[in-house]
């Protein structure tokens, strides 16, 4: 089986993968990443995931072969989204929608499923997980020292929970390495299974 390669541009899957795997190559997946009409939180995250893997697949040099992928190629796609309300949060598109995002969070729980699949000419397995997260109360003030920050601009439901975010959470009931973006026991279970590790 040939080297593995990540399908993102996320240096947090980058670092989480690395606790597992020593030797990958990084490629960003650029795909359409809208949300279908009626699509489940749990739906779009395989998706995606499957969608980023399969992307970077396809690019790949063609084997010997003439297929037009290599026989060898065993790509990895994430996609992490956060719920609430029977809606998606994405990445926030300025300060106003990013408030919007934190009001709704603020003193609830939310929802964050992230998908994780791995894909070769021969292969294509996923998972999903789905991670409780319980937010405290977010006053006003908190949320223009957290935008100033920039860590929340890039970020699905517009905070990391890694990182300066993490004071805002109270409780999480899950996997914290799903909600940074990639789930560490789970992704290293899919890889034994399709026997890289």
């Amino acid at each position: 089986m040939g080297k593995l390669i990540l399908a993102s541009a996320s240096p947090r899957r980058a670092e989480l993968l690395s606790h597992i795997v020593r030797d990958f190559d990084v490629r960003a997946a650029d795909i359409d990443e809208s949300v279908q009409a009626n699509e489940s939180p749990r739906d779009l995250v395989k998706r995606l995931a499957i969608q980023k893997a399969k992307a970077i697949l396809h690019r790949e040099p063609a084997s010997s072969s003439n297929s037009g992928l290599r026989s060898d190629a065993l790509v990895l796609g994430s996609d992490t989204v956060v719920t609430i309300d029977s809606l998606i949060l994405g990445k926030p598109k300025n300060y106003d929608d990013f408030c919007y995002m934190m009001s709704m969070l603020s003193g609830r729980a939310h929802d964050v499923y992230t998908g994780v699949a791995v894909v070769s000419k021969h292969i294509c397995e996923s998972i999903v997980i789905k991670t409780e997260v319980q937010f405290c109360e977010i006053s006003d003030p908190d949320k223009v020292l957290y935008w100033g920050s920039n860590e929340p601009q890039d970020k699905a439901g517009g905070y990391a929970i890694q990182g300066i975010g993490g004071q805002f959470i109270v409780a999480i009931k899950g996997s914290f390495s799903a909600v940074v973006g990639l789930p560490l026991y789970e992704t290293k279970q899919l890889l034994n299974k399709v026997g890289l590790l």
